[in-house]
């Protein structure tokens, strides 16, 4: 799909109306950032024209970029706002954390795979996405350095919650990870406050595997 501003603006509209906002994602910030962000330059030239249906798509290295829904669920779960700082495990595409910069002050994002990372940082670049900060890592240890976080979003499924994340948050952070097996998981959502760690379950979901050594040890 050649990138026609006015066909990709079209289909990013009609994207948010049926497959978002349909679906209950109300947020009015998250819905602004889902209509800004160029998803179609998110994915390989060949796999354009799918750029914003309601599936996932393949982006290399036995990656996927989450559909549409799912990147605005979690965004909204998080719950951010302009002074906010947030942690992504998991750069991937690089999707999820242009939208989470449309919303938030900065973004620290933390990507294992090499040719991922170059790939995200290059058109972070390009987009002007001077928010966002990356890393090449193991995302399952966090960022400790830049700690803490108001938000924590993990982009790949857990076999339990790593400690090591939950102790990045800030007082009244939060955090969204999907947790379960290595085929299905529920996103799960955590709250830091003076009272502790607050959870809630938000459905189920199927994500590629937390890797790491907070996460799955092999492939």
């Amino acid at each position: 799909m050649k990138s026609d501003p006015l066909k990709c603006e079209r289909l990013r509209e009609e994207m948010v109306k049926k497959q978002i906002e349909a679906r209950g994602v109300s947020d009015p910030v998250v819905l602004s950032a889902m209509r800004k962000v160029p998803r179609h330059l998110f994915v390989s030239e060949a796999l354009r024209d799918q750029a914003y249906g309601d599936f996932p798509l393949p982006i290399g290295f036995d990656q996927t970029i989450s559909q549409p829904y799912i990147v605005a669920e979690m965004t909204e779960a998080l719950q951010l706002d302009e002074e906010d700082r947030v942690l992504e495990i998991g750069t991937g595409s690089g999707y999820q954390a242009a939208v989470c910069a449309e919303v938030a002050y900065r973004v620290y994002t933390i990507e294992r795979i090499h040719a991922l990372y170059l790939r995200a940082r290059r058109l972070f670049d390009d987009l002007h996405y001077h928010n966002i900060v990356s890393r090449y890592s193991d995302g399952s240890s966090g960022w400790k350095e830049e700690s803490p976080f108001d938000a924590i979003i993990v982009t790949a499924g857990a076999p339990e919650i790593p400690n090591t994340l939950v102790n990045q948050l800030a007082m009244g952070g939060r955090l969204v990870i999907p947790v379960g097996d290595r085929f299905s998981q529920e996103l799960v959502k955590l709250v830091r406050d003076e009272n502790g760690i607050r959870t809630t379950r938000l459905g189920g979901c199927r994500f590629v595997k937390l890797l790491g050594e907070y996460g799955w040890k092999d492939a």
